[in-house]
C-alpha cells in the first residue's frame, strides 16, 4: 500500500540515547501483558502485535537514563495505555456505542484512589486490571499533589475519548484551535510529562507547577508530540481506523489543500511548538525559579524534568522510525526482528541512518528550520498596511440593546474624569493618553450595552468602567513601558495593581495614578458582593489578563513574532475574556458546581466564545496595531509570519478559523450542552443557569461585533484624528518623559511589595 504522503524533514535539536535496559524490559513487559490478559485471547493483540509495537523501545528511547526497575514500570503504563487505545477502539469506536464507553469509563477513577490504602474495586476488564496494578506500584513515592495531576491528567486521557467517538459518529472534523486543545487531553502527551517527573525523580514543585512557563511546557511538549505522532499515524487512522482527529486531516480540511501540504504544515507546527518549548525552557524558567525563590534541590529537579521532556521529544521520534505500528516505511520483519538498529524509515529521509546516528541529523534539522525562526524576529514595525478589508462574519445571534445606554454613557465619563483617565497632569505617569473626545469616540458604553443588555443600571456602569479601564491599560502598557529598555518597571508597577484587589478588601497602598485609580475604584465595588471563591476567581481573572500584558511586552523587546498557538491562547487573555467572563458569572452564585464549569463542553464553549470575539478584534484593529503602533500581537501578523504568505491570504484563514470558532460554538450549545446535561445529570437549576450562561455568551459576541461597527476607534480617519508622532526610548518629553517619571515614582513610592 502507497503512502499517502511523503514523510517531511523533522526539527530535533536533540540527539535520542537508548536506555541500556532495554532487553530487560521487553521480556517484563511481555510477561506483565500477559499476566493482564493483554496478548493472546484479548482479541486485541496477538504475540506478533505486541511484539511489532515494541512499546518497551519506545520508553528505553524517551527515558534512555531511568533504571531496570523504573524503566519496566513505565513501559507497562504504556502497554496499557495503548491497549486502551486499541481496545477502546474495537469495542466502542468500531461500533459507535456512545452508552456503553461512558458506562465504561466511569468506572476507571475508582481504580486511581489517591490514598492507596483506600482499595480498588474488583476489575471486569484487562484495562480495569491492568491500571489497579500500575496505580499502586507507582504513587505511593509520590506527593498528594502529584498524585492528584496525574489522575487528572489520566481521566482526560480517559474521558476524552467520547469527544473522539462523538465525532465520529457525526462525521464531524474539528477546526485546528478545537483540535489542538482536545488533542492534549485525548492524546495523553500530558500524562506522560506526569510520568517523566517519576521517571526522573524530580516532581515539580507545587508552588510553580500551575504557572504559565511550567504550563507552556508542558503543552508544547504536548502539541510536538502529538503532532509528530499524527504524521506517522495519518495512514493508520484515516485508512483502517475511521478515525478523524488526526491533524493533517483537519488542516487538509481547514486549509482546503492536498495531503502533503497539509503534512508539510502540521510539521511547521511541530518545529514552532518544538522552539516555542525551547524559548520558554530559556528565557522564562529562571526568572520564574528566582521569582519563587525557590533553592538549588528545586532547581535542579525543575531542569532535571526540562531535560526528561527533552529525551522524550528525541527518543519518541525515533521509535515512531521504527515501530511497525505506524507509516514509516519499515516492514514488520524489521521492528520485530531488528528493533534497535535502522529501519527502511530513515531511507524516506535524507542523511545517515542506524543506532546513534540521530545526532548526526542535527545539523540538518537546523538548517531546515533557520528560515521560520529568522522570520520570527525579523518583524518590521510602522509598515504602512492601510485600512483591512473586513470579511462576512458570521453572526447568527441578534443584537439586544440595554435601555440604559446613555446614562451610562454619562456615568462613563463622569467616573473616567474622577479617576484621571482624562487629564494631563503634570508630573503623572500616563496622563494624557486619552482626551475626552477619544473616550467618546471610543464608547466603551456602547459594547457594555450590547454584551450585558439586561443589566441593571449599577451593574452595566460596572461593567463598562472594566471595559474603559481594561481598554485604557491595554493602550498604557506598550506606551509607557514599551519605551524602556527593561522589564523591571513594569513588573513593579505589577506588583503595585495586585495589592490593590486584596481578597479581605482589606486596605491598600495609595494609587499612584489614573491607572492604579481606576483598579483601586473598581475592586471593592466588584468583590463586596462576592464571596472568597468567587474573589479569588475574579482576581485571577484580572491577574491573567495583567501578565498577559507583560508577556506582550517581552515579546516586543525581543522583536519575537509569537508562536500562532501560544498567541491564540494568550489572545483571550491579552482580550480580557476571562474578566468579562466573570462578570457574566456574577450572580450565578452556587447553582452550577465548579467541576461543571470545569467539564470539557463548557469551557470549550467559553473559547469558542472568546476566539470569535479576539480574532474578530484583530481584523478590525490591524491597521490600527502594525501601522500606527508597530504591534504584532495580531493574528493576521501571526498567520503571515508563520505561513510565510500575503495578507490576503493571512486574512482567508483567520477570518475561516473565527467563523469555524462561531460554528462550533453553535454545535456546543445546539449539541453537546444537551447532551452533557443528560450523560452526568446535570439538575434543573444548573441547566438553566449554564443555559443562560450561554445566551449572556451570545450576547457577548453580537454586541462585540457591534461595538466594532459602531465606535470610532479603528477606521483610518480616525486614527489618523487620534495618532501622535512616535518617540523614540529616551526622548526628552511626552510619553517617554511620563515613563521616566513613572520609573523613579515606583523606586520611591511605598507599598511596593515584592512576590504579591
Amino acid at each position: 500500500m502507497s503512502q499517502p504522503f511523503e514523510l517531511p524533514r523533522f526539527y530535533m535539536p536533540y540527539p535520542a540515547r537508548l536506555n541500556p535496559h532495554l532487553e530487560s524490559a521487553r521480556a517484563h513487559s511481555k510477561a506483565w501483558a500477559r499476566e493482564m490478559q493483554m496478548v493472546e485471547g484479548s482479541g486485541i493483540w496477538d504475540e506478533t502485535d505486541f511484539d511489532s509495537h515494541d512499546y518497551a523501545l519506545l520508553c528505553a528511547y524517551t527515558h534512555p537514563e531511568a533504571s531496570a526497575a523504573e524503566l519496566a514500570l513505565v513501559t507497562d503504563w504504556y502497554v496499557w495505555v495503548f491497549f486502551f487505545d486499541d481496545h477502546f477502539l474495537d469495542v466502542f469506536k468500531r461500533t459507535g456505542d456512545t452508552v456503553g464507553a461512558k458506562a465504561y469509563l466511569d468506572r476507571l477513577p475508582d481504580f486511581m484512589p489517591v490514598r492507596p490504602e483506600d482499595g480498588f474495586p474488583e476489575a471486569t476488564n484487562q484495562v480495569e486490571a491492568g491500571l489497579a496494578d500500575l496505580w499502586a506500584r507507582t504513587v505511593p513515592v509520590m506527593s498528594e499533589g502529584w498524585r492528584r495531576r496525574f489522575k487528572e491528567s489520566t481521566r482526560h486521557l480517559l474521558e476524552e475519548s467520547l469527544w473522539e467517538l462523538a465525532n465520529i459518529n457525526e462525521g464531524r472534523i474539528s477546526n485546528p484551535v478545537e483540535y489542538i486543545e482536545m488533542r492534549r487531553k485525548v492524546g495523553g502527551a500530558p500524562w506522560s510529562a506526569n510520568l517523566v517527573e517519576h521517571a526522573v525523580g524530580a516532581e515539580v514543585p507545587a508552588a510553580i507547577a500551575a504557572t504559565r512557563p511550567m504550563r507552556v511546557l508542558k503543552d508544547t511538549f504536548s502539541d510536538a508530540v502529538h503532532l509528530r505522532n499524527d504524521l506517522f499515524s495519518y495512514q493508520r487512522e484515516t485508512e483502517s481506523e475511521g478515525e478523524l482527529a488526526n491533524a493533517v486531516l483537519v488542516l487538509e480540511k481547514f486549509l482546503d489543500c492536498d495531503t502533503q501540504q497539509a503534512a508539510d504544515s502540521v510539521n511547521e507546527l511541530l518545529t514552532s511548538r518544538l522552539q516555542q518549548f525551547e524559548h520558554t525552557a530559556l528565557t522564562e524558567v529562571g526568572p520564574l525559579l528566582r521569582e519563587h525563590g525557590l533553592g538549588l534541590a528545586a532547581t535542579a529537579d525543575v531542569l532535571a524534568y526540562v531535560k526528561g521532556l527533552q529525551d522524550w521529544q528525541s527518543g519518541g521520534h525515533e521509535w515512531h522510525m521504527r515501530s511497525s505500528r505506524y507509516m514509516n516505511g519499515a516492514s514488520a520483519t524489521d521492528a520485530a526482528n531488528a528493533p534497535g538498529a535502522a529501519s527502511a524509515a530513515e531511507n524516506v529521509l535524507s542523511g545517515p541512518s542506524g543506532l546513534g546516528t540521530s545526532a548526526a541529523r542535527l545539523v540538518d534539522s537546523l538548517v531546515d528550520s533557520v528560515p521560520g525562526r529568522l522570520r520570527r524576529y525579523s518583524h518590521v514595525p510602522f509598515q504602512r498596511v492601510g485600512p483591512l478589508p473586513h470579511p462576512d462574519f458570521v453572526m447568527p445571534y441578534p443584537l439586544r440593546l440595554s435601555p440604559h445606554l446613555e446614562a451610562n454613557r454619562r456615568h462613563n465619563l463622569e467616573w473616567s474624569r474622577r479617576t484621571g483617565i482624562l487629564d494631563a497632569v503634570p508630573g503623572v505617569p500616563g496622563s494624557g493618553l486619552w482626551d475626552e473626545s477619544e473616550l467618546k469616540d471610543y464608547d466603551l458604553p456602547l459594547c457594555s450595552a450590547g454584551i450585558h443588555p439586561d443589566a441593571a443600571p449599577e451593574q452595566l456602569e460596572l461593567t463598562t468602567d472594566w471595559l474603559t479601564w481594561g481598554t485604557y491599560a491595554d493602550d498604557y502598557y506598550p506606551a509607557l513601558f514599551g519605551r524602556m529598555p527593561g522589564m523591571d518597571t513594569a513588573w513593579a508597577s505589577h506588583r503595585r495593581l495586585l495589592a490593590l484587589m486584596p481578597l479581605d478588601l482589606s486596605p491598600t497602598p495609595p494609587a499612584l495614578g489614573p491607572l492604579e485609580r481606576g483598579l483601586a475604584d473598581l475592586w471593592p465595588r466588584t468583590a463586596a458582593g462576592m464571596d472568597v471563591t468567587e474573589r479569588r476567581a475574579f482576581r485571577a481573572g484580572v491577574e491573567a489578563m495583567l501578565e498577559s500584558w507583560l508577556w506582550e511586552l517581552s515579546n516586543h523587546k525581543q522583536n519575537r513574532v509569537p508562536d500562532p498557538v501560544d498567541y491564540i491562547e494568550m489572545r483571550r487573555q491579552t482580550f480580557g475574556s476571562d474578566l468579562t467572563k466573570s462578570l457574566s458569572r456574577i450572580g450565578h452564585g452556587n447553582t452550577v458546581p465548579p467541576e461543571i464549569y470545569a467539564a470539557r463542553p463548557v469551557v470549550a464553549m467559553e473559547n469558542a466564545a472568546m476566539d470569535y470575539a479576539c480574532l474578530m478584534n484583530d481584523v478590525f484593529s490591524y491597521q490600527k496595531e502594525v501601522e500606527f503602533e508597530g504591534e504584532f500581537h495580531n493574528s493576521v501578523v501571526v498567520v503571515r509570519n508563520f505561513f510565510d504568505c500575503g495578507v490576503t491570504e493571512a486574512l482567508g484563514i483567520v477570518a475561516d478559523l473565527l467563523n469555524s470558532r462561531m460554528r462550533e460554538f453553535q454545535h456546543i450549545v445546539g449539541v453537546q450542552l444537551p447532551a452533557f446535561y443528560e450523560d452526568f445529570g446535570v439538575d434543573d437549576a444548573a441547566r438553566k443557569t449554564l443555559n443562560g450562561y450561554a445566551e449572556d455568551l451570545k450576547n457577548w459576541m453580537s454586541g462585540i461585533l457591534n461595538w466594532h461597527d459602531g465606535c470610532r476607534r479603528y477606521r483610518e480617519e480616525d486614527l489618523l484624528r487620534h495618532s501622535s508622532p512616535a518617540l523614540p526610548v529616551g526622548a526628552p518629553g511626552g510619553l517617554g518623559t511620563s515613563a521616566t517619571r513613572l520609573a523613579e515614582l515606583l523606586r520611591t513610592a511605598g507599598g511596593v511589595r515584592a512576590g504579591v
